[in-house]
């Protein structure tokens, strides 16, 4: 059974910092591509930053989060991280991590195969 637990959010100021961190289980982690999205209230789900299987060789970012987010994985450790820097009141929202072994499943379809509960991130302005 596919898990996927996500941490790190809460309350932060405008121009603050967090990093979230997404820990799977329950899967061959290095198999799988990975990625962020975020829904805020009243809003849809919208894609935020995808990382391929090996981390290093692909990443994409939504236009929004450009030189603020960095997406990051760690095999060993089966976890996915977003760093998100220089954050603002537009970026609170209920943050998911999710999986698929296909790639553009992700960054292109936001349909991946397994989400996780999502964290709440909160900017104050």
């Amino acid at each position: 059974q596919v898990q996927l637990v996500e941490s790190g959010g809460g309350l932060v100021q405008t121009g603050g910092s967090l990093r979230l961190s997404c820990a799977a289980s329950g899967l061959t982690f290095s198999s799988y591509a990975m990625g962020w999205f975020r829904q805020a209230p009243g809003k849809e789900r919208e894609f935020v930053a995808g990382i391929t299987r090996n981390g290093g060789d692909s990443t994409t970012y939504a236009d929004s989060v450009k030189g603020r987010f960095t997406i990051s994985r760690d095999n060993a450790k089966s976890t996915m991280y977003l760093q998100m820097n220089s954050l603002k009141p537009e970026d609170t929202a209920v943050y998911h991590c999710a999986v698929d072994l296909n790639y553009r499943q992700i960054v292109e379809r936001s349909t991946p195969a397994y989400w996780g509960q999502g964290t709440q991130v909160t900017v104050s302005s």
